[in-house]
């Protein structure tokens, strides 16, 4: 942005990072939410400008959920990506594979508690273990700054009235999530989501149908859809006069 306003005032489409919140609801189906929250942060490696990487979940049902997404995430595969039924492969560099492996030290620093995964896979390439923090507050570095990286942090919530606040506590607004069987909740909690897709008992499902974009830093414009080729057009107005008589 800063260097298309030095040339010529190009006009740009940012699509940018998240700290995406997934938020798993009580009466939600715990196998699924389990299931696409796994997806939703190890995708890719965990190297998804729209990773699920703060899951909030309501305190009743925490530890059921933190017990079984230990148990999945530590049944991933980890080796190279060419290799047959592996989907979770190294992180793209060295620079980036310090850059995940300084974050997961500064969560243990700042308290956090690692219930699996945080250490290197192999003694070859960049390969990291997929990741889950507890013991995260909102205030947390880890809770805070993207990653992009296969770490995601579980956070406990009680009222309904406090997840979406928290969620949108973010200079992000990417994408996000609702776990729950009541359409009527997940609809009321996505109204008030700050962010450009929100998934309802799914996550990282797309459609080159539908648009994709952020809210806040996490870009302007949208990719994919018809929204997306207004990024590649102008308006133009015409006002014609007729005379009299013409």
């Amino acid at each position: 942005m800063e260097a298309s306003g030095k040339s010529n005032l190009k006009k740009v489409s940012l699509e940018l990072g998240g700290k995406s919140p997934n938020i798993i609801f009580p009466d939600a189906d715990l196998d699924l939410a389990i299931k696409w929250s796994s997806q939703g942060i190890y995708f890719n490696s965990g190297q998804c400008c729209c990773a699920g990487s703060r899951i909030f979940v309501h305190e009743d049902i925490y530890d059921k959920f933190v017990e079984k997404f230990k148990e999945n995430a530590s049944k991933i595969k980890v080796a190279n990506a060419f290799e047959e039924d592996v989907l979770h492969g190294p992180v793209v560099d060295k620079i980036q594979f310090d850059r995940v492996m300084g974050y997961i030290q500064k969560g243990k620093d700042a308290g956090a508690k690692v219930e699996v995964g945080g250490d290197q896979v192999g003694k070859e390439g960049y390969f990291i273990a997929p990741t889950l923090f507890t013991g995260v507050t909102d205030e947390m570095t880890i809770a805070k700054e993207e990653i992009f990286g296969p770490v995601v942090c579980a956070m406990k919530f009680k009222a309904v009235e406090e997840v979406p606040e928290r969620a949108n506590d973010t200079t992000y607004g990417l994408a996000a999530a609702v776990h729950t069987r009541d359409i009527k909740l997940a609809n009321r909690v996505m109204n008030y989501l700050e962010a450009g897709t929100v998934w309802i008992n799914c996550y990282n499902v797309f459609s080159d149908q539908l648009p994709f974009g952020g809210y806040k830093q996490s870009g302007i414009g949208r990719e994919a859809s018809d929204y997306a080729l207004r990024e590649y057009t102008q308006v133009k107005t015409v006002i014609s006069v007729i005379a009299e008589g013409l």
